[in-house]
This record gives structure tokens, sequence and C-alpha cells, in this order.
């Protein structure tokens, strides 16, 4: 068994104990608190806590929790792990007093179930922190071997930095590039391959995984072997477009062609069912959050209005799904300014005061729950690109139009995993996730996405 399926299986069954034990000792205190109300006394729940332990297992899974390669320290992973508890509190109640019959034996209290969930959120974050830390101390430090030309060692140590990945990488260069060679300032560390499979087999450095590029056809026959050893052995090794996929979740740019759309994937393309229940899922979610969110859209409407006496709503045209323009509704947030940047840039001075804090929160998103109910947006997709730098992106980056397969959402995956795009760099980024997630949409990549975007409102900046 796999050092993987171990975490997992462990971690499950620690989640299991973790329930178990807090929901029996938060009813124990609350007999005792109200003694006599349980008639003859609390007795040991056990059956009657799998829908808590399902709910629970389903929120942590959304944020990655049982993925081995997560980092468990991270101030992001504590922030997204208290969030995702906190939302399973709210699903675990609904379940408890909407979906199942009336005799459930959690029904007589909600404070038991929403203080258990509280009280699992640092215990269940404990022992992942605990068991992370001696993963890392027992594994040591680790590297990755990149393998490809000297100029896609540059690139992808670019890549490596921009999303903050700690571990070594170390490089080795194939065909006629020459490890000696002079190298400018910053360059990433290159080897021969020769050399780093020698050290490997010695133990002299311990090795995360391998990535090959896939052009790389310059390998000697006995280097491949030697790959395939390692591989069979149980060295993890992926192709470049596989590791962008698997670790950091994005199509690279590098490999769109015209038939990528025809790979493997693309179920919200292939499979109609999946976007009529989007579909309802939209509608439900864009009534529901226009009736709770019309009174901060009011508060939020005059307060734009009394900073500069200006327009309190923002229309401009984007473009929507297979090409087509409409109207996008926002909460102002910036002054009038002709000829100023077609970007919103870091302390831009157009955003005013209230605007500021508009899109630090994301309150001026929330009159596109009106573009959801017109079905020009959905709650989750690619964001809505103005059509004038739309017509910009088209011309410069190959296959964009890709994007504009499936509707444009308030946040996705890119929304929630690269920061504002304020350049054709930027924005080449950006479209890496969006393909991702229009490659490999699920119901479940659109709940992960939600729990993120609460992560991104309370702790993002916005711009």
């Amino acid at each position: 068994m796999s050092a993987a399926r171990k975490s997992l299986l462990l971690l499950l069954g620690l989640d299991l104990l973790a329930v178990l034990v807090v929901f029996n000792a938060v009813t124990y205190l609350r007999a005792l608190l109200h003694l006599g109300s349980l008639g003859a006394g609390p007795h040991l729940l056990l059956s009657p806590l799998l829908a808590p332990y399902a709910v629970l297992v389903v929120a942590i899974y959304l944020i990655d929790g049982y993925r081995a390669r997560t980092d468990m320290m991270s101030l992001d992973y504590t922030s997204m792990h208290a969030i995702a508890l906190l939302s399973a509190t709210v699903a675990a109640l609904v379940l408890t007093y909407v979906v199942i019959p009336a005799g459930y034996e959690l029904q007589y209290s909600r404070a038991v179930i929403a203080l258990s969930y509280v009280a699992l959120i640092p215990l269940t974050l404990s022992y992942r922190r605990f068991l992370h830390l001696r993963l890392v101390n027992a594994r040591g430090e680790r590297c990755f071997v990149y393998l490809g030309d000297r100029a896609s060692c540059l690139a992808f140590q670019r890549e490596w930095e921009q999303v903050h990945v700690t571990p070594r990488i170390i490089c080795c260069v194939t065909g006629d590039d020459r490890i000696d060679a002079p190298q400018p300032a910053n360059a990433p560390e290159l080897r021969s391959l020769q050399g780093v499979l020698q050290d490997i087999a010695a133990g002299v450095i311990s090795v995360e995984a391998v990535v090959l590029r896939e052009t790389n056809r310059e390998l000697e026959s006995d280097l491949v072997r030697r790959l395939v050893e390692l591989y069979f052995a149980g060295l993890p090794t992926y192709t470049l477009e596989m590791f962008h996929q698997v670790y950091w979740r994005k199509i690279p740019i590098y490999r769109l062609n015209q038939t990528w759309l025809f790979q493997e994937g693309f179920t919200i393309a292939r499979e109609p069912v999946f976007e009529r229940i989007k579909r309802m899922g939209d509608l439900v979610a864009a009534s529901l959050g226009l009736v709770i969110a019309s009174p901060v859209i009011v508060l939020a409407a005059i307060a734009v209005w009394l900073d500069d006496r200006g327009p309190c709503i923002f229309a401009q045209t984007r473009v929507g799904r297979n090409h087509a323009p409409f109207r996008l509704y926002k909460l102002r947030t910036m002054r009038a300014a002709p000829g100023g940047d077609r970007y919103t840039q870091e302390n831009d001075q157009r955003i005013t005061r209230v605007g500021k804090f508009l899109r630090a929160s994301r309150i001026d998103e929330l009159p596109q729950l009106f573009n959801v109910l017109r079905g020009e947006m959905s709650m989750i997709g690619p964001r809505a690109e103005w059509d004038q730098l739309v017509a910009e992106y088209e011309r410069e980056i190959p296959c964009y139009f890709f994007r504009h397969l499936v509707k444009p959402g308030i946040t996705g995956w890119a929304q929630v995993n690269y920061p504002y795009g304020a350049s054709l760099a930027d924005t080449v980024r950006k479209l890496e996730y969006d393909l991702y997630y229009i490659r490999h949409f699920s119901f479940r990549l659109d709940a992960s996405i939600v729990l993120k975007t609460i992560h991104v409102m309370l702790f993002g900046k916005g711009r």
C-alpha cells in the first residue's frame, strides 16, 4: 500500500474517531447543563453520527484535506479548513432538520451539532499538522527533477517561483545544451541526467517527482531505461503537461492547438444534462442570493452615491458563451477617467474610498446575480471579459476562444487561484486555469471553488 493511501485511511479513521468523541462529549456536557432533558440520561451515540461524519469528510475533501501534497501548515489551508467545517455545520443542520425525517436522534439540539463542528475545527486541523510535520521530517528534504533543454529549464523555474513552491528543483539539460555554459543570474541549478540518476541510486538526493518536457527526444536509450526502472520502482514521473494539471491544476498554454478540444474530458461540452443541472443550480442560487443580498446591494449603492454623487451601477459590454455580447452590471467602484489605463493597477487613484472596500469584499460583484438569472452568466465559470480586451486577446493568444465554450461566471477557478490580471501575460496565466476548469468540470470542482471564493472574500484583496 502506498504512503498516500495509508495517509488517506489514517486521516479518515482519525476524523471518524474525532466525530465520535466530540459529538458524544458535547452531548454529555449538554446533559449536565440540562439535567433530565434526555430522560434516562445520555448514551453513546454511534450510528446517528454517520451523517455528520459524511458531511465532514465531503467538506474536507473539497479543500484537499486528504491530499498528501497539501501543505497543512500554511495559513491558507488553515483558513480554508475553518471555512470548510463552518460550511459543513450549515450543511449538517440542513440535512438534519430538512432532509432527514423526524425521529432522528440528533434533532433534539441544534447547539450540539453547531458546537461539535466548531470544536472539530482545531482538533481535525491539529492532527493533520502533526502528521504532515512527521511526514516532512521522515522524508527529509526532497526535490523535483526537471528534464528539458536550457530554455525550458529557465521557463520552468520562473513559473516555479510564481506559484511559490518551496522544494528545490534540479534541472537536467538535454540535447546539445552544456551544463557549464554561462547562465543568467538566478538561473536554476543545471546538472547532467547521468549524475542525478547516480545520486538518486546512491541515496544522495531524495526526489519527490521527475518532470519530463514532452518534446524531449534526445535521451540515450540507457538513460530512458533507468528512468523507466525508477518509475516502476515508485518514483512519480510526469510529462510537463500532466505535472501542470496534477500539481498546479491548470493547462499549460504551450500545449494548446486546434485539436486540443477533442481530447478526453470536457464533460460539460459532451453531456448537456450536466449543463441543465448547472443552470437549475444557478437559478436557485441567484434567486436566494438576491433575496439575501438585496439589503447589502441597496446600502452599498447608497454608500457609492454618497461618496462622490456619481452613478451607483457600472454597466459594460462583456463577451459571454459562444462569443455573445451582453451588458454586465456591477456596483461602481471607480471614477470615470478618460484615457485611463484599461487595467486596474495596484493603488489605482481612480478607485473610490467606498470602492476599495467593495472590491476587497467582492460586494461589487453582487449585481451580477441579475445576469445569472437572465442566463447570460453562471455562478461559476471564467471571468466575463470586456469586449474590447477580448478582441486583443484573440489576436495575441492562441486558442483564446476556447474559454467561450461555457458561460462566464461571477467566480471561477482562475479567479480563486490567480490574482487580478493586469497584463497580457497575466491573461495567459489565467487562461490556463480557465481551460483546466472547462476540461475537468465537475460539481465537486464547483463546490471547491465556492469554498475558495469564501476564503478570498474573507482574506483576499480586490483590485
